[in-house]
């Protein structure tokens, strides 16, 4: 076991894949001489070669298609969006083409590609750096997507999405690279379809994904010394989602709450709420509540910012209101 960065445990990912095949490649603004804006490819243009960490321009589209039409030759791109909200220029090649070729070629081809970056409400990025894009994509077919959340799952994540032979989207928050933790040496994989109980409970689901999941255990850790005992699970698999195991955990708790950085109005947790009262609406005992970050641009002022998202002392607040009492 070695301690590592979120981020190092990113580029530990690439490496080891490069390294094991060599059919993968990164390409993307500043990922090679200058290591990524978050340094996730630092000095690996030194060991792979300006090819296989490809420098681009600033051209999203453009770069992306030519990533599409590179898995479709039987090459494994990588795609860093220096900012995941900059890909919205890419909209059209991720939904229309990457997410479709496969079905529409009649299987004749793969599009083993991964498209992943910083996204979400950092620290003063402003409205247009800040973008949460998961539920944008949410509705396109032929996409997995998925927000990793500490350095093992990021690791795991990314090598299983690196190998898989369907376009994923890999979204990483901006204010989770410098986490640390122990990282076995083995070569590992974590599976893309499937959420992660953080917290065994009985009280209330939580169900959270990404930054949110910080937030939540803050939260959990204060409501632990007042008698509650929520159940917290990490979706991780934004699409598809894993209704199995959170059936599973609403069949034990019969409430749930639903916490996330994206926007309320056609966010995630509208999506998984329509979801949960299609297969678990006899299991609930009380409706289910959305906690999601208010709908207007990010601000860049500080205090304004912080308003915007949820904070713990209202998950605390959110849960004592439906479970009741513990007095």
């Amino acid at each position: 076991m070695a301690e590592t960065l979120f981020f190092n445990a990113l580029r530990a990912a690439i490496d080891e894949e490069m390294s094991r095949d060599s059919a993968v490649l990164v390409m993307g603004e500043d990922v090679g001489h200058y290591g990524g804006s978050y340094k996730v490819t630092k000095d690996l243009h030194k060991k792979y070669g300006d090819l296989r960490i490809l420098d681009t321009p600033i051209a999203e589209n453009s770069f992306t298609g030519m990533a599409i039409g590179a898995a479709m030759t039987g090459l494994r791109p990588i795609i860093e969006g220096m900012n995941m909200g900059f890909l919205l220029l890419a909209f059209n090649q991720i939904s229309n083409n990457a997410g479709m070729l496969r079905y529409t070629s009649g299987g004749n081809f793969k599009i083993p590609l991964v498209i992943r970056g910083p996204g979400g409400v950092g620290k003063q990025l402003g409205a247009e750096h800040s973008q949460r894009l998961e539920a944008y994509f949410q509705a396109v077919p032929g996409l997995k997507i998925v927000a990793c959340s500490t350095p093992y799952n990021a690791k795991g994540l990314l090598k299983a999405a690196i190998r898989d032979d369907n376009p994923v989207l890999f979204f990483e928050h901006v204010l989770l690279y410098n986490l640390k933790e122990d990282l076995p040496d083995t070569d590992y994989v974590c599976a893309l379809d499937k959420a992660e109980v953080v917290r065994s409970g009985k009280d209330v689901t939580i169900l959270t994904y990404s930054r949110m999941r910080y937030h939540v255990l803050q939260a959990v850790a204060m409501l632990e010394k007042e008698g509650y005992d929520p159940e917290v699970i990490d979706l991780i698999s934004l699409k598809p989602l894993d209704m199995e195991t959170i059936s599973a955990s609403i069949k034990k708790t019969h409430r749930v709450i639903i916490v996330e950085e994206c926007m309320k109005t056609g966010g995630i947790a509208a999506e998984l709420t329509a979801s949960i009262i299609d297969t678990c609406f006899d299991e609930l005992d009380a409706p289910v509540l959305r906690m999601s970050s208010q709908d207007i641009p990010t601000p860049y002022n500080g205090k304004l910012e912080h308003l915007t998202i949820i904070q713990p002392p209202q998950i605390v607040e959110a849960v004592k209101n439906m479970v009741g009492s513990r007095v």
